[in-house]
């Protein structure tokens, strides 16, 4: 969690046998050795035994798909009711208090203590705690948390079924500073000095008053003090006191997406001379602005947002990401350019948000998908749950949505990297008289008219319909503006957003009004009519097209701040009816986080260092041909201007039929490029040529080496392929040689089938089998492909391209060394050794 909980001047304390005189904080990780079992009546799975697990956990991945069951919108993986259990021993004194934390739970969690009922909790992304203080008994305790995923159906995209965050166990003096309880922002900031104001709430649960003082020291990222504040002051028994104090810092170390500084605030509290709390909390120093004619600055820099939408599943490990998977990902998103993380579409677990922090990656942190009406979870035109298994969290959001709004917040308040709070996605199309004000949504033509056209209603039409048409229950207006105001009475510091996916009715419903800023969802084409109409509201593309079009309109625009592109990240789900298409394929990684050839897209217009890639297509299935003056140009004139969410279909190899005319796509940011076959030069193109961006060539095939050069910045990068002969072997790399035996570690094993010389073979596949001894823990395997339907928690499966992709975690205080082999009913593999490092 961000909030990391440290003792201070701790010896020889342990969390269930406290002898000291001080009773301090201890924030315990409790995420191993729990026991879990399954009742799933849609797949007549009922489990007897309890099996051991640790967390987190998602049971949903562990099982098969099922085309017939299952469900595209939550990729055709099958729900059922959890149960979970835990046996631990914590001897709580007179004078402490203890808190159970849970990061994430999908969904409808019930969570019981010692056969008492904690509570109950719908959501399935906001962290939650309750007070434990009262349930606990000496010596041996029972945690009983039960999870109804029977609605299996209940998202758009795959969701994961279980504990599948974090949760900490955290006791502590009663006289202490509660859970989420800081509150770090630095109001000014320049080159010479920041003002960093922390606020805290101190909470009482003593039946006197008591006297303290509070003391807060801030440390940079090299342990050197640069700032210190002391008071003393009286909280009154049973009452919960708001402390705020201010300091600055001279000459400060900025955190910035380029070079995220992060600083370290250590609060104590402190009575009669004795420590009886003490919390870290991690924070950046930062500002950042949006103006409605100039974009957006962070630092007083004009930028722009470079940003992908993400889900929170990560291919074959589900909902249950290690920290380790994520950041093989974040940085491969990094190196293409990437700067900012749309978290689509809802709350993200802190530890993924420590990432961004740690990274150099803005957030805009997102709360709900459905407010007070739900959306259709299996067309997602016709806005209604017709039947028990799609209904999802609009059932609760009356209920339910401040609390989960306001926990979010004081969660997640102190990471830096947020630098918006998004209220909602998507949201009006399940308001019936919006839709119908715009006039689209009724002749909806997905091929055309939403994504290239303007409004078919006038401001004027769109007003009068508004205030005629019949209103609902509830209005999104009035909506959008409770949420917003539950926002700001807890944080100022960051700008209110929503994803709009019809803004010319919401500048004018209310909607709008709510927002520091508008978000458009693909709507580019009406960046002008939103600047010229409302041209006091700042306004960026927040869901977009993996697209150079896209890319070309920000940049063309000043007062476009930037994108959040769809997606970063093939995600699971959303393929309703797609059988065996299980996921949705618009991201520049696919499912195994292997780059696509819109990686290098993007890398090109996103990245200032010199980068070249080849891609190559028969004439015949290339979007381009060869014209009767021998260019190449698109069989549809003007295409890549309403290219949509799928790249073009193009290989990344260099294997054809003799002669077999090719369309050679080569994505550069060099102004040139030169283009090779077996050292024979076949031209150089301008870029400026290409309006698509591209550089483009027709080649007759020739088995051999083809080569693409380009130069930048003085500094010359090339993109080579080679045509590949029949496989010889499997080749195994990983992403590191050593993990540390803490439970929660990765490595990463990547299989590619290579011929003679070691060249990839990426057009055949066969059937692998990975073999792994030693202290590891296989988390499953994985081709990347989108159509892939074989089990992810296997140790064998068809590769796609040649390649397949295996993970394994450490395992717990460990020693034994991972060896892994890959084999097939042809090949062999070289063998990979991964050393254990001990934990800390």
């Amino acid at each position: 969690m961000k909030y990391k909980i440290f003792l201070i001047h701790l010896i020889a304390f342990t969390l269930f046998s406290c002898s000291t005189k001080e009773y301090l904080t201890a924030n315990t990780d409790f995420n191993f050795n729990w026991e879990f079992k399954l009742e799933d009546s849609t797949s007549n799975r009922f489990d007897t035994t309890w099996k051991k697990i640790n967390l987190p956990h998602d049971w949903s991945i562990e099982s098969p798909l099922d085309s017939i069951k299952g469900e595209g919108a939550t990729g055709y993986l099958l729900g059922g009711t959890g149960y979970y259990k835990k046996d631990f021993n914590l001897n709580l004194k007179n004078n402490q208090v203890a808190y159970l934390v849970f990061d994430g739970v999908y969904n409808n969690a019930t969570v019981s203590l010692n056969n008492q009922e904690l509570g109950k909790h719908p959501y399935g992304y906001a962290p939650f705690y309750y007070d434990i203080t009262e349930q606990l008994q000496q010596n041996t305790n029972t945690v009983h948390v039960t999870v109804d995923r029977t609605r299996y159906a209940d998202s758009r995209w795959y969701t994961g079924s279980g504990i599948y965050r974090n949760v900490n166990l955290i006791t502590k003096n009663k006289l202490h500073i509660p859970v989420w309880g800081t509150f770090i922002t630095t109001p000014q900031v320049n080159k010479d000095k920041a003002t960093v104001k922390i606020e805290t709430q101190l909470q009482n649960g003593y039946l006197e008053d008591k006297k303290a003082k509070i003391t807060t020291d801030i440390f940079t990222d090299k342990n050197i003090k640069v700032g210190s504040t002391t008071t003393e002051l009286t909280i009154y028994q049973g009452k919960s006191e708001n402390y705020t104090a201010t300091l600055d810092i001279k000459n400060p170390d900025l955190w910035d997406i380029d070079k995220p500084t992060l600083y370290k605030a250590i609060t104590k509290l402190i009575e009669n001379g004795k420590i009886v709390d003490s919390e870290e909390t991690i924070f950046g120093i930062r500002s950042f602005k949006f103006d409605a004619n100039t974009g957006f600055y962070l630092n007083g820099k004009n930028r722009k947002i470079k940003g992908v939408c993400l889900h929170h599943d990560a291919g074959l490990v589900g909902a249950a990401v290690p920290k380790s998977v994520w950041k093989r990902r974040l940085e491969k998103l990094k190196d293409a350019g990437c700067n900012a993380i749309r978290i689509s579409h809802n709350p993200a677990s802190n530890e993924f948000l420590d990432l961004c922090d740690e990274m150099g990656f803005l957030v805009q942190d997102e709360f709900f998908d459905e407010w007070d009406n739900p959306k259709d979870k299996r067309k997602n035109m016709n806005e209604k749950s017709v039947d028990y298994i799609t209904r999802g969290y609009a059932e609760h959001f009356q209920d339910w949505a401040e609390r989960d709004l306001k926990n979010t917040i004081l969660s997640h308040r102190n990471h830096p990297s947020i630098f918006q709070w998004s209220i909602g996605n998507e949201i009006e199309w399940t308001y019936p008289r919006n839709a119908e004000a715009t006039g689209f949504f009724n002749n909806m033509d997905w091929s055309g008219n939403y994504f290239w056209s303007a409004p078919p209603n006038s401001i004027e039409q769109i007003k009068e319909k508004l205030d005629t048409l019949p209103i609902a229950t509830y209005d999104i207006g009035k909506t959008a503006q409770k949420l917003a105001k539950w926002t700001k009475e807890l944080d100022t510091t960051r700008y209110v957003i929503a994803n709009c996916i019809l803004p010319s009715s919401s500048y004018e419903s209310g909607y709008a009004d709510a927002l520091d800023i508008i978000g458009f969802s693909y709507r580019r084409v009406l960046y002008d009519y939103g600047h010229e109409n409302y041209p006091n509201k700042p306004l960026m593309g927040t869901e977009n097209l993996g697209q150079w079009h896209e890319w070309k309109a920000v940049m063309e625009r000043p007062f476009i701040s930037g994108t959040f592109l769809w997606t970063g990240i093939d995600y699971m789900g959303e393929s309703n009816g797609g059988w065996p298409k299980k996921g949705t394929p618009s991201g520049l990684l696919d499912l195994a986080g292997f780059e696509k050839p819109s990686f290098y897209m993007f890398k090109s217009l996103w990245s200032e260092a010199p980068s070249i890639y080849i891609a190559t297509q028969t004439a015949e299935k290339s979007k381009y041909q060869l014209n009767n003056h021998g260019k190449v140009v698109e069989k549809k004139e003007g295409a890549w201007q309403k290219a949509l969410w799928v790249w073009q279909d193009v290989n990344e190899h260099w294997n054809y039929d003799s002669d077999q005319t090719t369309i050679v796509e080569v994505y550069s940011n060099s102004d040139t490029v030169e283009l090779f076959l077996n050292e024979k030069s076949l031209g150089t193109r301008k870029l400026a040529d290409f309006d698509d961006h591209i550089y483009k060539w027709a080649v007759p095939f020739e088995a051999g080496t083809l080569k693409a050069v380009a130069s930048k910045n003085g500094k010359v990068v090339e993109s080579v392929i080679k045509t590949s002969t029949q496989p010889k072997a499997l080749q195994l790399f990983t992403d590191t040689k050593s993990v540390v035996a803490n439970g929660y570690d990765t490595a990463h094993i990547v299989l590619q089938i290579v011929d003679n010389d070691g060249n990839p073979v990426k057009t055949e596949n066969q059937k692998v089998l990975f073999t792994v001894t030693g202290d590891a823990k296989v988390l499953g395997v994985d081709n990347g492909s989108i159509t892939n339907t074989q089990d992810f928690n296997s140790h064998e499966l068809i590769t796609n391209k040649g390649r397949a992709l295996l993970i394994v975690q450490s395992i717990k205080d460990s020693s034994t060394p991972i060896r892994i082999k890959a084999s097939s009913n042809t090949l062999t593999s070289n063998e990979i050794e991964i050393t254990i490092a001990p934990s800390k």
